[in-house]
């Protein structure tokens, strides 16, 4: 059997009180991505006036509702 040191011991413990933690901060990160290329995408649509105004408008809400959601999504999950 072999002893761990503190910062391993440290880790693992961390890694078992909340597992997958990186993976979910890159998701959220990524999808905040998205969501904010999307949202610029969709504004620029808009103030450009290509398209119809409320297929772009309700992209460009669901784009900014994405967003805030991975927002609200990495900030509790950082407080825990």
């Amino acid at each position: 059997m072999s002893k761990l040191n503190p910062q391993q011991y440290e880790r693992l413990r961390r890694e078992a009180k909340s597992p997958y933690r990186g993976l979910r901060i890159f998701i959220y990160i990524a999808f905040a991505g998205s969501g904010l290329i999307g949202a610029i995408i969709f504004l620029a649509r808009l103030i450009a006036g290509n398209g119809e105004l409320e297929a772009n408008l309700g992209n460009l809400t669901l784009q900014i509702g994405v967003l805030a959601l991975m927002i609200w999504l990495y900030r509790i999950d950082r407080s825990k």
